[in-house]
């Protein structure tokens, strides 16, 4: 439990995952699991994984949940936002090159994440969370992305 309070902000373990549900649990017994395995099919789906911390100066346990849940998701997304501008579109440039050229792109792409499904949230004992991001490929298509196959 100290290790996660021990974090000065968040941390994050991203990678990018399969189709269909998942059952994976990265909280056992109200600890962080020391083993965290994703699986590493990509075809369809972008799934991240952010980890808060809880604000130990608050007292009240909704609290401390509410706001370490808070960070986990902002941690996924911005894991989420690093996948994608590594992604390679058909023209043979990366997602972080075409941003950097048009800025609506990156509008979009950050609309895109925002709305990306949280699949699931798990706490900690201390009241840290764990947050699970998936986001549909075909979204990144919709938002005017024409990624390689």
């Amino acid at each position: 439990m100290k290790k996660i309070l021990s974090l000065t902000g968040l941390c994050a373990l991203a990678s990018l995952a399969g189709c269909g549900p998942k059952n994976n649990t990265y909280v056992k017994k109200g600890e962080i699991s020391q083993t965290i395995n994703q699986d590493e099919e990509k075809k369809h789906y972008i799934e991240t994984i952010g980890i808060g911390a809880a604000d130990s100066t608050l007292t009240n346990s909704t609290q401390r949940k509410a706001t370490s849940r808070d960070a986990a998701i902002v941690q996924a997304q911005y894991e989420m936002l690093s996948i994608i501008k590594g992604l390679e579109l058909e023209g043979g440039i990366t997602v972080q090159k075409a941003m950097e050229t048009d800025s609506q792109i990156e509008t979009n792409m950050k609309a895109t994440i925002k709305g990306a499904d949280i699949v699931k949230t798990e706490w900690t004992n201390d009241d840290g969370c764990v947050v699970t991001l998936r986001l549909n490929k075909k979204h990144l298509e919709e938002a005017g992305l024409k990624l390689k196959s």
